[in-house]
């Protein structure tokens, strides 16, 4: 092992690190494993085969928190601390989380491996957390009981309505063998997957390796499927605002955000599972250019139409804002609350951190010796230098 005194410390390549922090087809750049947390940080303007992994999911942290914000300073918003607010600020607050794990878990992660272990555990619980965000934000703003309330197949005002029984009320959008599952268990099984997740993709570090990628690639198909089960809904069905409102124009763009939001996810899952380009020329692409970065940078652009998707529907709503929220005797949904949107995040961080500390024990248990062999071997080679 190479020794510069007082200089940063080495990069190695994959034949000089543990087996356990080599990927595959790169063959250069790697950090010494026992980094202190000053070089981890460093290391973030120093090419290694995790600088562009830190940055790719870094920088757009604030590229998102700039679109995001924009929703506030529309015409008609509510103020931000605003119930009606209540799931988009859970969405962010799991795409905050996503990113600034993710970016973390890149570039802390050579201090051991126990804490190797620990950060992409961090970075699957927040994938997991930010999945129920996204579903949190579906349910409310694209909602398929949602929108204009209906009866006798006409649209009717909102006055109108008020001097109704409340059982004549339906959407004749709706499919009624479905409103137990959105009104009752949807945020539930967005909740209870997540959780599968976790456990999943925690296991896959131990077990399964050879086919980790594919494994987790797979895994968080699943969650997907669930939480954008309202917006295939509405795909399915007809729009549940007039054709001739401002708010049916301002959704117009909703299926193709949503298109692009599931393009941008296939194609980071074919990187991340094929390992293009590094692939073909092992060695080449180890800084700059490798799968992974691709990955990110896929991912983000998903996250990102995802976004814009949302903010349609919000527009929409904003414009006819009676029709989403009517007052609760017209309406199976009532609207959000801190117990049904921060509530439901809190129930469920607690959850994934349980786990995570479940698994960061195991990994203690299996790589602590190894990693207390390496910092002895480090404070020899410090004395060394004086």
């Amino acid at each position: 092992m190479l020794l510069n005194c007082g200089q940063p410390l080495p990069l190695l390549r994959h034949t000089d690190v543990p087996p356990r922090v080599i990927e595959n087809f790169i063959l250069t750049g790697y950090r010494f494993p026992n980094y202190s947390l000053r070089d981890c940080l460093l290391s973030a303007f120093r090419p290694t085969n995790e600088t562009g992994n830190f940055w790719t999911h870094f920088l757009p942290v604030f590229v998102f928190s700039y679109y995001f914000v924009d929703v506030f300073g529309w015409e008609g918003a509510p103020p931000p601390d605003a119930p009606f607010f209540y799931p988009l600020w859970n969405y962010f607050i799991g795409v905050f989380c996503l990113l600034i794990a993710s970016s973390m878990a890149h570039l802390l992660n050579s201090m051991s491996l126990v804490v190797r272990e620990v950060c992409f555990f961090v970075d699957y619980g927040t994938i997991s957390a930010y999945t129920v965000g996204s579903s949190l934000a579906y349910y409310y703003y694209i909602h398929p009981r949602a929108g204009i309330v209906e009866t006798g197949g006409h649209n009717s005002s909102h006055m109108d309505l008020i001097h109704e029984p409340v059982g004549t009320f339906f959407s004749s959008y709706a499919i009624p063998d479905f409103s137990v599952f959105f009104d009752t268990l949807y945020i539930p099984c967005a909740c209870v997957v997540a959780i599968f997740c976790v456990l999943s993709c925690c296991n896959t570090r131990h077990r399964w390796r050879k086919h980790r990628y594919v494994i987790r690639t797979f895994v968080f198909l699943l969650p997907f499927l669930v939480s954008s089960t309202p917006i295939f809904y509405r795909l399915l069905t007809r729009s549940p605002y007039s054709a001739a409102s401002s708010s049916f124009a301002a959704s117009t763009s909703m299926p193709s955000l949503f298109y692009r939001h599931c393009l941008w996810l296939l194609v980071s899952a074919i990187f991340n599972i094929s390992k293009f380009p590094e692939r073909l020329a092992p060695g080449r692409f180890d800084i700059w250019g490798h799968s992974h970065q691709w990955f990110h940078c896929c991912t983000f652009l998903s996250i990102l139409d995802e976004l814009h998707m949302i903010k349609t529907e919000v527009r929409a709503i904003l414009l006819s804002p009676s029709l989403l929220l009517p007052p609760a005797t017209l309406s199976p949904l009532p609207g959000p609350t801190i117990a049904s949107t921060y509530g439901v995040m809190l129930l469920l961080q607690t959850t994934i951190i349980s786990i995570i500390v479940w698994f960061s024990w195991c990994a203690n248990n299996i790589y602590g010796p190894e990693r207390d062999q390496l910092a002895e071997e480090q404070v020899k080679k410090r004395l060394k230098c004086h």
